[in-house]
């Protein structure tokens, strides 16, 4: 049920991202016979937005009178939105910058995902990309310093046809995250800037000569748990040996990269955890209701089967202590 749902929502998003409204500030109460009402506003990662909304179908499961109002704009939008009170949570996928935590930005992760580097399937030389995959350095060449402008200057073996170079043009945590696995910052990624991450996506899937990177979920069919049509995954040659190895084999199968994720076989960055920032001042008893409700296992437990990688019973266990901390209105 869960991964049907996610499939829509991927269909969908284009257009609910559109509706970046707040939702009214009212009353928040607690009945013992109905629960919570109120409203719940979140804005901010295209990489937290299909699950949130998950999530939030769950909780009004037992709130039914509790309304959600939820939008995907980029990870900046969302700690802006939670710093200047428009939105209760900001949906953050990336590390928050020191100015941000010193204006009361407070983080309490929720999961972790990956960023992949993504080319199209229809490129020439797919299969061999896929064997010998990129090594940091060739990645450095591409989106950093441009070194790199037709493929064949990567490799003789590969077209001689120009890189189509695709990066995030919002504030976005996979672009930061992305960037930060190449030793820079966002502003210093340069391509053609895409809106989101269903729109670099589609971008992607558009171009054979294209390079870019996505979230796990804007990259896999999270039914056939492989990638979607058009869009494949840049291996990463870690050891710069040339080949892609066994031990570095794991991105045919989704299930196969989250393990990877997991264990760490897949680096960090560009994995990276996802967490809810909140305005560590500026919550309420439904905010942190809802927070303890994601960090719940049954919660956390259909995160796999959705392209996401759950805490540990201890990663639990710290998240669920901060809570505690926070300064209740």
């Amino acid at each position: 049920m869960h991964k049907n749902r996610m499939r829509l929502l991927h269909i969908n998003t284009l257009v609910s991202l559109l509706i970046l409204s707040c939702a009214p500030k009212t009353q928040n109460s607690y009945n013992p016979k109905t629960g919570y009402s109120g409203n719940i506003s979140l804005s901010g990662a295209f990489a937290l937005y299909p699950i949130v909304v998950l999530w939030s179908e769950d909780f009004k499961k037992i709130h039914p009178n509790v309304r959600f109002n939820i939008s995907a704009g980029g990870a900046g939008k969302g700690i802006t939105d939670v710093l200047t009170d428009m939105m209760d949570v900001g949906l953050v996928s990336r590390d928050l910058h020191e100015q941000e935590i010193k204006k009361g930005a407070f983080p309490i992760f929720v999961a972790k995902d990956a960023v992949l580097g993504t080319f199209n399937t229809d490129h020439p030389n797919a299969g061999l990309i896929k064997k010998r995959g990129l090594t940091q350095r060739e990645l450095e060449g591409i989106f950093i310093t441009q070194s790199y402008q037709k493929w064949s200057d990567i490799d003789p073996r590969f077209t001689a046809s120009p890189i189509r170079t695709y990066v995030r043009s919002d504030a976005a945590g996979a672009a930061e995250t992305w960037a930060k696995y190449l030793g820079q910052n966002q502003e210093d990624l340069k391509g053609i800037g895409i809106y989101g991450d269903p729109g670099l996506a589609q971008a992607i899937k558009e171009e054979p000569n294209s390079i870019g990177f996505n979230n796990i979920n804007y990259v896999y069919d999270l039914n056939l748990k492989k990638t979607a049509a058009h869009i494949s995954v840049i291996p990463l040659d870690k050891n710069n040996n040339g080949k892609i190895d066994i031990e570095e084999d794991f991105y045919d199968n989704l299930d196969q990269l989250t393990e990877a994720v997991a264990s760490g076989e897949y680096p960090s960055p560009p994995s990276r955890p996802l967490a809810f920032v909140i305005k560590k001042a500026n919550t309420n008893p439904l905010i942190r209701e809802f927070i303890n409700f994601v960090l719940k296992k049954e919660q956390q437990g259909y995160l796999l089967s959705n392209g996401y990688i759950p805490l540990t019973d201890e990663q639990l266990k710290v998240e669920r202590e901060k809570i505690n901390t926070i300064s209740l209105n």
